[in-house]
């Protein structure tokens, strides 16, 4: 949901709570279900969505599926449809985590709720027919912020092991200091006043210091973090730190694929030329087959590398 005025104001007029799961379409070839699942001490319980594909015997790698948001919108049913299709694509078991939202529950509240659902993954994961050797994290906008802070946690508390993360057009620094983040003031879907307003209410008033876990490009070290894909729009505010971020990694030996798109706004909800149909393909094609590459070992002529997010070769 584009936003034209305040992010506060947004919040007051379009927050809303996940619908049932009965309400909503059905997903062809996967298999939805949701969990309540125990958070943190003392932080409430917190709800999951787990995607399989249908019929799938063995164990699957699986996948954190965070939404994006600005912190402090979304919910799991704006996911709904991109985890099924990646679940099909990536042949994984996709877990979508409904994460507490600011500016009623700053950080670490949604950081807090994320890494309470990867372990949950990693300790169920018989249960959901997933394999706990290949466990990842992805994540859009405020979504990259959350992943990429998990696989800082992750390393730092010696696991749940991960085997990648996925980040596309991500949050990642709350100082604002870019070029980009300085020249796009006013771009369409995203610009520096939304962002300013988004970390405001994601850190709250007596923000005091900024931990690396809530605003990743802070952390020192790099090394040591799972292999990565990062995808940056050319005309975001976030794209520099985007593209600095998968340097930093790269310098730090782990392996990283970074792709920016240009012409695109954030979160490729727009372009700066006529929409081409072909341009939205190019992008979410690339982004399954990123994700499904860094979950499995796949050859050139693997024909999970041909298929389309339904087994079809199309998408």
């Amino acid at each position: 949901m584009p936003v034209t005025g305040r992010l506060a104001d947004a919040v007051a007029d379009h927050r809303a709570g996940p619908r049932p799961l009965r309400e909503l379409p059905a997903l062809p070839g996967v298999e939805v279900t949701e969990h309540g699942i125990p958070g943190l001490p003392g932080s409430p319980e917190v709800r999951v969505r787990v995607y399989r594909p249908a019929g799938a015997g063995s164990a699957l790698p699986a996948v954190l599926w965070i939404h994006g948001g600005g912190f402090v919108l979304g919910n799991v049913d704006s996911v709904h449809h991109s985890a099924a299709q990646a679940a099909s694509f990536a042949s994984a078991v996709v877990v979508a985590v409904a994460y507490r939202l600011a500016p009623e529950d700053p950080f670490p509240a949604g950081l807090d709720d994320c890494w309470a659902a990867l372990e949950w993954t990693a300790g169920n994961a018989t249960e959901i027919g997933a394999d706990p050797a290949r466990l990842a994290v992805a994540g859009a906008s405020s979504g990259g912020c959350l992943a990429a802070g998990l696989a800082l946690l992750a390393r730092d508390r010696g696991g749940p092991g991960l085997v990648f993360q996925h980040l596309s057009t991500p949050v990642l620094d709350d100082r604002l200091e870019t070029g980009s983040m300085t020249a796009y003031v006013d771009t369409p879907i995203w610009n520096r006043r939304l962002a300013q307003e988004s970390w405001e209410l994601y850190l709250g008033a007596d923000r005091g210091g900024t931990p690396a876990y809530a605003s990743p490009a802070r952390a020192g070290d790099l090394g040591g973090l799972p292999p990565a894909y990062i995808s940056t729009a050319g005309l975001d505010p976030l794209r520099d730190e985007g593209l600095l971020y998968g340097l930093r990694l790269a310098q730090a030996g782990v392996p990283v694929e970074l792709h920016n798109f240009p012409g695109a706004y954030h979160a490729f909800g727009g372009w700066s030329d006529a929409p081409d149909p072909d341009d939205q393909h190019r992008v979410a094609l690339e982004h399954l087959t990123a994700l499904r590459r860094g979950l499995h070992t796949a050859g050139p002529g693997n024909a999970a590398e041909r298929a389309g997010p339904d087994g079809s070769g199309a998408i």
